[in-house]
Parts: structure tokens; sequence; C-alpha cells
């Protein structure tokens, strides 16, 4: 009876180990490659919508069409948007990335791509700080300090 359950044991710690050998990597994979994995959008007015949206470019540098199944920002203030069509072997393609141009201060944020690349989870970062509007348009007038005319000297 030990000898049958000390084989047990042996034929049962094999088969783990062999089920937890890494599956060999598909040569014909797609994998997706970014010009920039870091966009910097320096110094942002607050409410600018034109500078709210930055693109992240990419090539699928694999030998399969490559697939985004998803596109994540690390808080609501990110929006991504991928692709929805294939990306061929050499094509290129790009990530919109939005953020809310509303909120003052410094940022740091990241969004994370998932594929069916050899690389399938790519995160991606932006930073930057939104400052308050500045110039002339928006500073308060300065107001004439209130004085009472002094009369008039009598003759």
């Amino acid at each position: 009876m030990k000898k049958l359950i000390l084989m047990l044991a042996v034929v049962g710690s094999f088969t783990f180990a062999h089920a937890q050998e890494a599956t060999p990597a598909d040569p014909n994979a797609p994998e997706i490659k970014f010009e920039t994995k870091n966009i910097d959008f320096g110094k942002v007015v607050k409410g600018d919508e034109n500078n709210s949206t930055r693109f992240f470019k990419f090539t699928n540098v694999g030998k399969s069409p490559l697939i985004i199944t998803s596109c994540h920002g690390s808080c609501g203030c990110t929006v991504p948007s991928c692709p929805t069509e294939a990306i061929l072997p050499g094509k290129s393609g790009e990530i919109k990335v939005h953020y809310d141009i509303n909120r003052l201060g410094g940022f740091t944020k990241t969004v994370t791509v998932s594929s069916n690349a050899k690389n399938n989870n790519e995160v991606l970062q932006i930073n930057g700080t939104v400052e308050d509007k500045a110039g002339a348009a928006d500073a308060k007038p300065a107001t004439a300090p209130a004085t009472t005319p002094a009369p008039a000297p009598k003759k």
C-alpha cells in the first residue's frame, strides 16, 4: 500500500511539473512596437481642449494580424480609444488618449493596452501639468481706489 501511494505521488508530481512548463512563443505572432511609451503634455492651460488629446503611434512588427482587445485608462480622467480593426503585419495604427484638462496640477496617468501580440499587455504613460488660465483676459481688472475729491480752496 505504501508503494502504491508513493508511486501515485511521484506520477502526480511529474504530471504537475510538466503542466507548469511554459508554452513556447508563437514565432508568427503579431508584435506591437510603439514609437514612444511616454508622452509629456508639458504645461497646458486648464480648459484648453485643443491640447487635451495625444496619440501613441505603433507598428505591427510581427508576422500575423494584430488585434487590440482593450485599452484602459488608470482613472476616469484618462480616456483611450483604440483601433477596432486588425492591424496587418508591417502596418501602423494609433491609440488616441484624451486627458481631462480641467484638473489643475501635475499628472501622471497610464493606459494599459491588451492585444494578441507577443507582448500582450503594454503600459503607456502620459504626464504633464495643467495650469490655471493666464493672461490679461483672465485677470481681474484693478479697481481704482475710492477717493473723494479735495475741496477747492476758498479765495
